[in-house]
């Protein structure tokens, strides 16, 4: 289940970002003046969330490819083991 900690941190970890992200738009919005029209940021934003939940699965489907490497690598290990033996 050790195999499975890094996933968890995923969801965490991005929604860190998501909140700084948010804020920094929030605070340059009005910083600026609202120099950029509200439903600018939000199009920016949702365009934001989409490349996010992209790269999350792109993340996830990696992880998946490492653990599955990482198992064939254990097994072909214990085998070179036994026809060593």
């Amino acid at each position: 289940s050790t195999a499975n900690a890094p996933e968890d941190d995923v969801p965490n970890r991005y929604s860190r970002t998501e909140r700084t992200t948010y804020s920094r738009y929030s605070r340059d919005a009005n910083s600026s003046g609202s120099s950029l029209p509200s439903n600018t940021l939000e199009k920016r934003i949702e365009e934001l969330e989409r490349e996010l939940a992209k790269e999350k699965q792109e993340n996830a489907r990696l992880m998946k490819m490492t653990q599955d490497k990482e198992e064939l690598i254990g097994k072909l290990k214990e085998e070179i083991d036994l026809l060593n033996r």
